[in-house]
């Protein structure tokens, strides 16, 4: 698709624009973290951008998607690159739009902030602390991922058992888009509008802007409590995560034997050992030990919060840093993402398949109650087996948002969102964003 472009013109047509070709940083700059699926491995290994660009403002993405536009240049958005199902990798080469440079505060008050796309969360909270304010939620990767990548890749993470997921309403309160028309628009998207690009893999509009709801920022301790049981220790977790009197922003479980595999923890997390890794506020400690003591768990670390801050965070062993700690030690671990729902459905699969499927809890909310999720690690053998893992879950009514598809529509909700695609037809009607990952766009030619 891109072969026979004149590459040495198109450069000149991004004058003022910082463009890469270096073949060494266009394959960093075109995968993320793709390899935790041994199904996406070979489907997303030789994929590639022809270039790479990093605009630093709205002005530069408009001139970008005129290029584009121009010439049928498939274009890709990356934020920092740490999604995990090729969210950010070009399937169809062209350009990939680097959006790391526009990386500006632009205001934050009462509870709410606008930002450039490429703002680093951990920056971010840094400047908003100041005020008393911090991000309502944020995935494992907080040091290093992108506010816009999170919109647009991400759904949930550390701060989602307060608050949701990222497509709950009220969590996004507005967005800047660049389109790719003829003559390449700037629209603002307010309250449910922003359905349109949240989680939609940049396949239909260039973020640049974002207006976001903040959390009031407490001092947050970390804890690891042990229990000789993982299902004790689920009981807890959801004990905790239902006790509105204490206030928490993490509630992770983890069956014995993935704390083996969190090597730098291994002297609080036993062997045999079950465990929760926690943040609590500090004013929470006192009735959390209450809580540990009820459901006969052992308090085997402790931080309060200013030691917390120094080193590493605990929130980077859970979510998905608990994948990457154990693919760390066995590369051929995978894992799968599950809305278990209820802790009935946990203990039917811990019973069914045992260390084959290691279960590790995230609890979150969900219309209105805390739920148990799972990033469980897989021992994986074959395509086949992993099929037959995800059929049984799914058949025992768990929900599975698949890591191992690039594909939209077929990773969570499995069905197509037709907000969605209506504005992809308004603003990419050329198909250019990101092809190859939205599959109503693929039916909608192959209806016709």
């Amino acid at each position: 698709m891109t072969s026979s472009l004149d590459w040495q013109a198109i450069h000149a047509e991004l004058t003022g624009i910082e463009t890469i070709t270096d073949p060494q940083q266009l394959t960093k700059l075109s995968l993320d973290y793709y390899h935790f699926s041994p199904i996406l491995q070979p489907q997303l290994a030789d994929k590639r951008a022809d270039l790479v660009v990093r605009p630093v403002n709205e002005a530069q993405v408009q001139q970008v998607a005129q290029v584009c536009v121009r010439h049928k240049i498939p274009l890709t958005v990356r934020g920092a690159g740490t999604g995990n199902y090729g969210q950010c990798i070009p399937l169809m080469g062209g350009i990939v739009l680097d959006t790391t440079r526009m990386n500006q505060i632009l205001w934050i008050k009462e509870g709410v902030a606008a930002v450039e796309v490429g703002v680093k969360m951990a920056a971010f909270d840094k400047q908003a602390r100041l005020q008393g304010w911090e991000l309502r939620m944020y995935p494992s990767t907080y040091r290093t991922a992108t506010l816009g990548g999170f919109i647009g890749g991400g759904s949930g993470g550390i701060g989602s058992i307060n608050y949701g997921q990222l497509r709950d309403r009220g969590n996004v309160y507005g967005a800047r888009v660049v389109t790719l028309e003829d003559h390449p628009r700037i629209l603002t998207l307010r309250g449910d509008e922003v359905q349109q690009i949240n989680h939609a893999y940049g396949t239909n509009g260039i973020i640049t802007q974002l207006e976001i709801p903040l959390a009031p920022a407490y001092p947050w301790a970390e804890v690891i409590v042990t229990f000789g049981d993982f299902l004790t220790a689920a009981r807890f977790g959801q004990a905790l995560s239902d006790g509105d009197g204490l206030v928490k922003k993490l509630v992770t479980v983890c069956a014995d034997p993935i704390g083996g595999y969190l090597t730098a923890l291994q002297e609080f997390i036993p062997p045999g050992q079950s465990c929760a890794l926690l943040m609590v506020a500090e004013s929470s400690l006192d009735p959390l030990e209450a809580l540990v003591k009820d459901y006969g768990g052992t308090i085997t670390y402790q931080k309060r919060a200013q030691e917390a801050q120094k080193g590493t965070s605990l929130a980077e062993f859970t979510w998905n840093h608990t994948t990457l700690h154990a693919r760390a030690v066995d590369p051929s671990l995978t894992y799968l993402q599950t809305f278990y729902f209820d802790l009935e459905r946990v203990a039917a699969m811990y019973e069914q398949f045992g260390d084959e499927v290691m279960i590790h809890l995230e609890f979150l909310r969900v219309a209105g109650r805390a739920i148990p999720a799972g990033l469980q690690l897989v021992r994986y053998t074959t395509p086949e087996r992993l099929g037959a893992i995800i059929e049984c879950h799914e058949a025992q009514g768990c929900a599975i948002a698949n890591p191992h598809t690039y594909i939209l529509e077929d990773g969570g909700r499995k069905v197509i969102d037709p907000l969605q695609l209506a504005f992809k037809e308004q603003v990419d009607p050329y198909g250019l964003l990101n092809p190859g990952k939205m599959r109503a766009w693929g039916e909608k030619f192959d209806r016709k």
